[in-house]
C-alpha cells in the first residue's frame, strides 16, 4: 500500500508543480522585471499596452513584437513619461520626457482630438514606420494611428515623432511645465534619434489617458 502511494506522488507531482509556475513573459513578470514602478509606470497601464499589442500581432500589423513604446500622458508633463521596454529581455530601454499638444493642455493632457488643424494629441495605438528628415523637424519617425475615430488621422495630421528644445529638462526648470507640439509626441534632442532607430519599423506605440470616451470605445481595449 505504501509503495503504491508513492507511486501516485511521483507520478502526479510534476503536474502540481507546473501549475505553480508563472509564465515566463507574463505582464506582471515583465512588470516587475522591468522596475517600471520605479519610474512612474503603473501597472494596469502596463497591462493595457500588452492587451493592445498582442491584437495588433495577431492581426499581423506588427513586424516588431518585441518593443512597445508607451507615452503616459496621464502624468504631469514635468515627469519623464515616456518608455520604451524590451519584451524579449525583459528591459527598461528608454525613459525620458515627452510633450503633447498645445490645446490638449498645460501641465497635464486633458483634451484630445483626432481633427486636423486641432493641434491636439490623439490617444491609442500607432504602429511606428520609417524614419524621415523633416525640413522643421530633423530627424523624425513616421507613425500610423489604427484605430479608427481615435487617431487614423495621424498620418494626414502629420503626427511624427520627433524632437524640439521645449521637451528637455532644462525648459521645465525656466517655465514649469514642457512647452507643447502641434499634437505630435516630441522627445528631447539628446534622446530622439536612439529611440527612433530602436522602435522603428514596425512596433507598438501606446498613447494613454484615462480618458473615457477612448477607455470606453478603443478596439484593440474592448
Amino acid at each position: 500500500m505504501e509503495n503504491m502511494i508513492f507511486f501516485l506522488l511521483v507520478l502526479f507531482l510534476p503536474i502540481v508543480n507546473q501549475t505553480n509556475v508563472s509564465a515566463p513573459n507574463s505582464g506582471s513578470d515583465l512588470f516587475t522585471l522591468a522596475n517600471l514602478t520605479e519610474c512612474g509606470l503603473t501597472r494596469d497601464i502596463f497591462e493595457l499596452a500588452l492587451k493592445g499589442l498582442s491584437k495588433l500581432d495577431t492581426a499581423g500589423k506588427l513586424q516588431n513584437r518585441d518593443i512597445v513604446s508607451i507615452a503616459d500622458y496621464s502624468q504631469s508633463s514635468n515627469k519623464k513619461r515616456f518608455y520604451v521596454i524590451d519584451l524579449k529581455n525583459r528591459k527598461l530601454l528608454f525613459n525620458t520626457y515627452v510633450a503633447h499638444g498645445r490645446n490638449t493642455g498645460d501641465e497635464f493632457a486633458s483634451s484630445f482630438s483626432n481633427v486636423v488643424g486641432s493641434y491636439k494629441s490623439s490617444l491609442g495605438f500607432y504602429v511606428t514606420e520609417h524614419s524621415i528628415i523633416g525640413s522643421h523637424t530633423g530627424f523624425s519617425l513616421m507613425i500610423d494611428g489604427v484605430e479608427k475615430g481615435f487617431n487614423d488621422n495621424a498620418v494626414k495630421r502629420e503626427i511624427i515623432i520627433h524632437a524640439a528644445d521645449y521637451a528637455t529638462e532644462s525648459f521645465i526648470k525656466k517655465y514649469g511645465r514642457l512647452g507643447r507640439s502641434f499634437g505630435c509626441p516630441v522627445l528631447p534632442p539628446d534622446v530622439n534619434k536612439q529611440i527612433i532607430e530602436t522602435i522603428e519599423g514596425g512596433s507598438c506605440l501606446f498613447i494613454y489617458n484615462p480618458n473615457e470616451d477612448y477607455i470606453c470605445n478603443s478596439s484593440l481595449l474592448n
